[in-house]
């Protein structure tokens, strides 16, 4: 995801290594691999050279202070690169606009009307926009008012049945008055939002455009959203600009960025149209719609990690009280494989690995060029430990030979991997006892096989960790499971173990 973006930014930050301040030469050098990754990235030349201008203007004629002041005692130092990087930073956020999320609807039913070009995802994100709004606890209506594509109505239906919410669809092919009836059913039957989910074309046309004014005039929109195929690059954009000349635009939501190694319609959609991006969505799975946010996207751009996103994908997948009881068990070293198993399954849900570690700041520039998390390699281990027996999860050193070589076979897997996955799982228990549970980097950087997954040798050990990076910044992610949770448990042991102790020195005493 980005990684062409990525590639130019991390290069230009490069550049100030060693320099001692910012200079008009080697601020141009960095500018022009920044500019060079624009252009690759899809990006409007005119956008791009007024973006570089911005960047310029604030770092031209700064002094940058080595010593930049004091925190907990320590001095903060703030090299050339990091202003460069922050110059960079606050102008991409400013170049990709605020983020802007439905508002909760209020009193009268509400239509949102949404637009787009054939394969851009407009239906699945529909049905997942359906999802989320019902999730902020509003009663949404889904209309099929696409009579133009084959199996458009049933497909929104099967999605609608999927996230549990109902599709009004009937036949016919005239989509101004089966959206109009759609409408006032929903005022009737007290929905709060109505999500027109109209035709597509391969390429806009007057047809396509005349029928969506009609839907517009009878139905009366309070907000004209376009779907957008981020991978469509620059003429994402054009297809934009062509949409918003004949229907009044209020947001976008781009699809399929996860796909997208390049990203210029993440940053120059918004510039281009004025029209603020409200949504994305990172995969196919009906929850892979998030609220779009513009500093998440930067930082991931410039290599920073991107903590609130990460936070918001555990929350979307793990349950607090659950996790919390988890965490105190853990930290008692009662760690099993049904416990892996479930934080295996728990990665599964929450998307790529590869984007969940890119997430985590420092992680991304860990990964080579070019490298791909296996997600394989998590089902080689769930098959392994799936053909295990409830007893021989809680109690591994039950695996002699015989029930080894039943295993593997069972998972289609060799002796030796099974040797090693419960050699690793050891290891882990073992960690996880002595340090309460350590954090999240350490969880991850313990899970068997990741060190294949980097193209590594068969170790389950995370690659080195680069020079400069900071551990605290992984231990400091609140909201991760086994890490504010664990050390909220490690805090409640604590006291615990305080009183036992004191109750023991009472009783000493009175002897």
């Amino acid at each position: 995801m980005l990684e062409t973006l990525s590639k130019g930014f991390k290069t230009a930050r490069d550049r100030f290594r060693g320099v001692a301040e910012l200079n008009d030469a080697n601020i141009a050098e960095a500018l022009s691999e920044v500019r060079t990754s624009l252009l690759e990235a899809d990006v409007d030349l005119g956008i791009v050279r007024e973006f570089l201008a911005k960047v310029r203007e604030r770092c031209s004629g700064e002094i940058v202070r080595l010593e930049a002041g004091r925190k907990s005692g320590q001095k903060l130092k703030v090299t050339p690169g990091d202003h460069f990087t922050k110059a960079c930073y606050e102008e991409l956020v400013a170049l990709m606009g605020e983020g802007q999320p439905f508002e909760a609807a209020k009193g009268r039913t509400r239509v949102l009307m949404m637009l787009g070009l054939q394969g851009t995802g407009k239906t699945s994100t529909c049905a997942k926009l359906a999802r989320h709004l019902k999730k902020q606890g509003e009663r949404p209506l889904l209309v099929a008012a696409d009579v133009r594509r084959p199996a458009a109505r049933e497909q929104l239906r099967v999605l609608g049945e999927k996230v549990g919410v109902e599709v009004f669809s009937r036949e016919g092919d005239d989509a101004p008055a089966i959206c109009a009836e759609a409408v006032a059913y929903a005022r009737e039957h007290r929905f709060n939002t109505v999500i027109l989910d109209t035709a597509g074309r391969l390429q806009i046309d007057d047809e396509l455009m005349g029928e969506l004014e009609q839907i517009a005039a009878r139905t009366k929109p309070e907000h004209t959203t376009l779907v957008c195929d981020a991978m469509m690059g620059r003429e994402a954009v054009n297809v934009a600009r062509g949409f918003a000349e004949r229907i009044p635009l209020d947001g976008l939501i781009l699809t399929k960025l996860d796909g997208d190694s390049r990203g210029g319609a993440a940053l120059a959609i918004r510039a281009a149209t004025g029209v603020p991006i409200r949504f994305v969505t990172v995969g196919e799975a009906i929850d892979k719609l998030e609220a779009f946010r513009p500093e998440g996207l930067a930082q991931r751009v410039l290599g920073m990690g991107d903590v609130v996103g990460l936070m918001q994908d555990f929350e979307e997948v793990v349950d607090v009280e659950t996790a919390e009881k988890d965490a105190e068990r853990m930290l008692r070293g009662q760690f099993t494989l049904e416990d892996f198993l479930t934080q295996l399954r728990t990665l599964q849900k929450m998307g790529s690995l590869k984007d969940l570690l890119a997430k985590i700041p420092g992680m991304g520039e860990m990964l080579p060029e070019g490298a791909n998390v296996d997600p394989k390699e998590l089902k080689r281990i769930e098959a392994m430990i799936t053909s295990m027996t409830p007893e021989e999860r809680r109690r591994p050193e039950l695996l002699n030979s015989s029930r080894q070589n039943r295993v593997a076979r069972g998972s289609g897997t060799k002796v030796p991997d099974l040797v090693g996955l419960l050699q690793r799982f050891k290891q882990m228990r073992d960690m996880m006892s002595q340090l309460g549970g350590g954090g999240a980097g350490g969880l991850l950087s313990k899970i068997p096989g990741v060190g294949r997954m980097f193209g590594g040798g068969g170790g389950g050990g995370m690659p080195q960790l680069p020079p400069g990076f900071d551990p605290s910044a992984l231990a400091g992610m609140g909201g991760m499971p086994g890490n504010r949770k664990a050390m909220r448990a490690q805090k409640a042991m604590a006291k615990r173990d305080q009183r036992k102790a004191q109750k023991k020195h009472k009783k000493r005493g009175k002897r």
